[in-house]
């Protein structure tokens, strides 16, 4: 298959580890050489996309992950307590929409950072472009610092709380590590993979983030390696049967940021707005752009709580902290996204996580 992205793309280095441990081949392309092709057949030019051999195209990285599950179901990254499943799913998705900021915060702050990802870029996705190379630079750097770090928040006021994200997230992520290889078994779930999309090709790569993880967390920083090198266990991997107490401050993180953005936006959205403000553990963001995917993000979360059987149900709730988590199971919401109704995901018309793919 190939596989149209970057070489320092957060969603297609979290696609890649698992086609790896899959042991699916494939070729990465860079975005930009197929582009009109790319909106023709799936509607939009995001990261990863994939381009199959039975001619089918898909998009959206977890979609794409759960359909080659099916596909190739052995080994699983599905574990089997249905529990620990969705507490799998739900810090997939915190490290997919949430560690974003961040993410993106750090390669475009600093300016080593930018320097360096501006340079790959543009000697990956821009040669066809006819300018000197030092404009497409400042070009990239003006396009996603502006829109990407300080209009989706990252102001002098928050910089601090979303620089404490990175580092909660490496502290829970060293405690969930320190008794095991994987952060719920002996083998990669799908969490392991949604946190390869931020620590494998940003913090783990770009200078500034890289040296915090190497110096504060050196037990991600292995993990990344043992990631990006694993292969499927001798027999079927091995999750644990139960949440794990070391997974309960990394629980409480993502209830207490990834939860409220989800709310926070959802309910914008359900106004008809296209900004929306937040309070996350005492700091306050402004003027940040609702996304209508991050509450079709919001449904699947509810959906897969509702599919749980009620001592399972019981069981989430109890693990999980109020008020932030009540938006799981809240029987007043209503908000509808609209989007792949008809559950074609990754094959249905994709959507940008921002409009028109970058913040307003």
């Amino acid at each position: 298959m190939r596989v149209y992205g970057s070489m320092i793309s957060y969603y297609t280095g979290k696609l890649e580890t698992y086609l790896r441990y899959k042991g699916l081949d494939y070729e990465l392309l860079p975005s930009t050489v197929r582009q009109r092709q790319i909106r023709q057949h799936v509607g939009a030019v995001q990261m990863p996309v994939v381009e199959r051999d039975d001619g089918r195209w898909m998009s959206d990285s977890t979609p794409i992950l759960l359909q080659l599950e099916t596909e190739h179901p052995t080994p699983s990254i599905l574990p089997e307590s249905a529990v620990v499943r969705f507490v799998a799913g739900l810090l997939e998705d915190y490290a997919d929409e949430w560690l974003w900021r961040p993410a993106m915060h750090y390669r475009w702050s600093y300016a080593h950072d930018r320097e360096l990802a501006s340079s790959i870029l543009v000697d990956e996705l821009l040669t066809h472009i006819r300018l000197p190379r030092f404009a497409k630079r400042r070009l990239i750097q003006r396009r996603q610092l502006g829109g990407f770090v300080i209009r989706d928040g990252v102001r002098r006021e928050t910089r601090a709380h979303v620089e404490a994200g990175y580092f909660a997230a490496l502290d829970h992520m060293s405690r969930m590590l320190a008794t095991r290889r994987f952060l719920l078994g002996d083998a990669p779930c799908l969490a392991d993979f949604g946190f390869m999309g931020p620590m494998l090709r940003h913090f783990g790569q770009d200078p500034t983030p890289v040296e915090i993880m190497r110096t504060r967390a050196p037990a991600v920083y292995a993990w990344v390696a043992r990631m990006w090198n694993a292969k499927p266990p001798a027999g079927a991997p091995h999750f644990l049967d139960a949440a794990p107490e070391d997974a309960a401050p990394m629980l409480k993180e993502a209830c207490e940021t990834h939860l409220v953005q989800l709310a926070a936006n959802a309910a914008a959205f359900e106004r008809g707005a296209h900004h929306f403000a937040m309070q996350v553990q005492g700091c306050s963001y402004a003027n940040l752009p609702v996304s209508r995917y991050r509450v079709a993000c919001l449904e699947k979360l509810r959906g897969a709580f509702a599919a749980l059987a009620e001592p399972d149900r019981a069981r989430v709730r109890s693990l999980l902290p109020a008020p932030e988590a009540h938006i799981l199971w809240d029987p007043s919401f209503q908000t509808r996204s609209r989007y792949d109704e008809a559950g074609e995901a990754p094959f249905n018309r994709a959507i940008n996580v921002y409009g028109d793919g970058v913040p307003k």
